[in-house]
């Protein structure tokens, strides 16, 4: 294949992929809805957009904030903070704060994403993870297929079981994510033989991608990032969790301390950032699936496989492409980062990083440092070697991106 010939293969694509992202439409206005609903609801004041210092005592625009992510995701509160640092910082504060001792943790796709092994301690103990700390830790492998294993996940719930961990993206494999339809049907089946069993949900990377979330569908609690989707591109840091109280007000002591908890954390100068990011957040996300969408169909077309396919339902913004080899697969970066606004002169190499257990490739020429609602890329540096895109703020900047991957792949 000839570089001139990428050029006649997108303006083919372009009118697949045009009547695949016309069943986003409704999923935006009605997020779009819920948002601003929210808003006015708490009557959301420019007062509210100025930041506070020290130690953020009666700040009225932290709490209201909070009171918009719990509308939005109906749940009965929300912790949003930029003390956060990541996702899997939200994850720790859950699984820390709710977690004791004696207590029994299940996972039920098979392997965690890479960052939260090291969190439980799954294959060493490491100390001050879960498992040094006396939490018992199960885990249960999909089926063929990436199907749920229904029997298995029965045989375990015969036990006391204090929490099942779910998470919605597939992170670093090829499994199906998990979309709202499943997530509902496995939070019955769980809670039909434990009532009190606490369901949490890794949100990262779904918010706003379909018309519900995880806490509509039967989970207890939630959490991710503001780099990622809630943060609609203008969060400068933070994290979130949200769901019922108690357990929220347990992630918020292990945020802080126990007796102060949720009443403080200045807001310094990203509050406005905060609330016109969440405003912003159910179109960017839908720019991302667009591209997400334009990309699947443009390397099938190339002739590589790729996850999910573009007819499938989205529940995540990742796109994950099966290059098969070392050297397409830095080659792919390699176009990403030379597309991208920042550092675009610049070339990444694969790196250890902490939390996982192989080196690392990370094509992101950002505003904000990883945050991937803006358009980039990373990946294990593992076989089958599947590259992993997702976010783009704007369709038309992601698919100059993914041509510039693909011209990159031809060149090696």
């Amino acid at each position: 294949m000839q570089l001139k010939d990428l050029t006649a293969i997108a303006a083919g694509v372009d009118q697949r992929a045009e009547e695949l992202v016309s069943i986003l439409k409704p999923i935006e206005y009605k997020n779009h809805c819920k948002v601003l609903d929210a808003f006015r609801e708490m009557r959301v004041s420019s007062y509210h957009l100025m930041g506070s210092t020290g130690y953020g005592y009666d700040d009225d625009g932290r709490e209201t904030l909070e009171k918009v992510f719990a509308r939005v995701f109906n749940v009965e509160d929300a912790l949003v903070r930029g003390q956060i640092v990541s996702g899997t910082h939200a994850i720790a504060l859950c699984l820390f704060g709710v977690l004791k001792n004696g207590d029994t943790l299940l996972t039920v796709q098979g392997k965690p994403y890479d960052t939260l092994e090291e969190i439980i301690g799954a294959h060493n103990a490491t100390e001050g993870s879960l498992l040094s700390m006396g939490v018992r830790y199960r885990q249960i492998e999909l089926l063929p297929g990436g199907e749920i294993d229904w029997t298995s996940i029965d045989e375990a719930l015969r036990q006391p079981v204090k929490m099942v961990l779910l998470q919605r993206s597939c992170g670093y494999s090829t499994r199906p994510s998990l979309d709202m339809v499943q997530l509902e049907k496995l939070c019955r089946f769980i809670k039909n033989r434990q009532p009190d069993t606490v369901i949490f949900v890794d949100n990262c990377y779904g918010e706003f991608v379909e018309q519900s979330e995880p806490t509509e569908n039967g989970a207890d609690l939630i959490a991710g990032s503001l780099i990622k989707n809630p943060g609609g591109g203008l969060a400068t840091t933070g994290g979130y969790v949200a769901g019922k109280q108690k357990l929220v007000q347990l992630a918020a002591r292990r945020l802080t301390a126990p007796g102060i908890g949720a009443d403080v954390g200045p807001t310094l100068g990203w509050q406005r950032q905060f609330y016109q990011g969440f405003y912003m957040a159910p179109h960017t996300v839908m720019e991302a699936l667009r591209g997400a969408i334009w990309g699947a169909c443009f390397f099938q077309e190339l002739g590589y496989e790729v996850y999910p396919n573009p007819e499938m339902p989205r529940t995540d913004i990742i796109q994950a492409i099966v290059l098969g080899s070392a050297e397409c697969l830095l080659a792919f970066c390699r176009g990403v980062q030379g597309a991208s606004p920042v550092d675009s002169h610049v070339a990444p190499v694969p790196a250890p990083m902490p939390g996982y257990a192989h080196q690392v490739i990370m094509a992101a020429g950002t505003f904000i440092q990883g945050a991937s609602l803006e358009f980039t890329a990373d990946a294990p540096l593992r076989e089958p070697y599947v590259a992993y895109f997702q976010g783009g703020l704007s369709f038309q900047y992601t698919k100059i991106g993914l041509i510039k991957a693909a011209e990159e792949i031809l060149r090696r």
